[in-house]
């Protein structure tokens, strides 16, 4: 079994892999402030009650790949396969990782690890070119050209923190619950918040993708555009340019980046 841990500002999102098969998954919060052992009794009492895995730490597990956005919790993470799964293999990615996606980047090392990752994903899944668009703490909108290469992307406020800041910043408004509006036209406060979040974000995937396309391909629609992130569902049905949603498109990418490193390692 594969382990694959994909951690992220806000959620750091787990995935068991049997084979090309995700067979469990869990999503837990990001806490920095936690410690190697913490998260070695966390991963404890996820797996320990998995009818694939031994209650032992480790047993069942045959490797572990992790990418994070978050340096504090790699720095522990890479403390926990040493101490706990010390004779497992462990792929962290990093500079030197082997990904397959050339980065056509002015400074490649500041691309995060997690889009590089998804466009690792989206090539083997979708082929080029394609757009990824996550939808995470930020609203990141990723492009691989038709030849596999991560070009570039947007970063935009994520639909969380577009939420908290309306609540924070507006006088006369409170943070709210993120549900589809009875219509676009709110009738009530609540309602029209809620309508300019998921309406106004649809509205925004729609204006960014159409750029990118223009500058991705000669013919726009050759383009795969897929959604992935937590909080890709509140925006789906009201995209008109989303073509696939993979849900676990940063798992998938990580299981391909440890089969492409572990025999080097």
């Amino acid at each position: 079994m594969l382990l694959t841990i994909d951690v992220g500002n806000t959620h750091t999102v787990l995935g068991l892999f049997d084979g090309e098969e995700i067979v469990e998954h869990w999503r837990i919060s990001t806490d920095a402030r936690r410690t190697a052992d913490e998260l070695a009794v966390l991963l404890q009492g996820l797996m320990g009650m998995h009818p694939l895995l031994g209650m032992e730490l480790g047993d069942g597990i045959e490797g572990i790949a992790i990418c994070s956005t978050v340096p504090a919790v790699l720095h522990e993470l890479r403390e926990v396969t040493r101490r706990y799964y010390g004779d497992v293999p462990a792929v962290l990615v990093e500079p030197g990782i082997k990904t397959g996606v050339p980065i056509l980047m002015d400074n490649p090392k500041e691309v995060g690890a997690d889009r590089i990752i998804n466009a690792v994903a989206a090539v083997d899944l979708y082929g080029g070119p394609a757009i990824v668009v996550d939808f995470g703490t930020a609203t990141t909108f990723d492009a691989v050209s038709a030849r596999g290469e991560y070009t570039g992307g947007v970063i935009s406020p994520g639909i969380e923190i577009s939420v908290e800041a309306l609540g924070v910043k507006g006088a006369q408004l409170r943070k709210i619950e993120l549900a589809r509006p009875r219509s676009v036209i709110g009738k009530n406060t609540v309602e029209a918040m809620q309508a300019g979040i998921i309406y106004g974000f649809a509205g925004q995937v729609d204006g960014v993708v159409g750029r990118m396309k223009k500058e991705l391909a000669a013919d726009p629609d050759d383009v795969t555009v897929i959604a992935t992130g937590g909080l890709a569902p509140m925006v789906l049905g009201e995209s008109s340019v989303i073509d696939e949603h993979e849900p676990w498109l940063t798992l998938i990418g990580l299981r391909l980046v440890y089969e492409r490193n572990v025999s080097r390692m």
